[in-house]
């Protein structure tokens, strides 16, 4: 639990970039986008934070 800010910034990134993609794009460039903001905040975790 001593990480709780992390887990709530990676949280809020995630919401935050979901509802802006979601005004900016379209269905499958949405799609994309999030596959590939999912994959970078997993990155920025293991090799960063952990």
């Amino acid at each position: 639990m001593e990480n709780i800010g992390y887990y709530l910034f990676l949280l809020a990134a995630i919401i935050v970039a979901f509802l802006i993609i979601k005004k900016v794009t379209t269905c499958l460039l949405k799609s994309v986008v999030l596959i590939v903001l999912a994959a970078v905040l997993a990155y920025v975790y293991f090799f960063y934070l952990r």
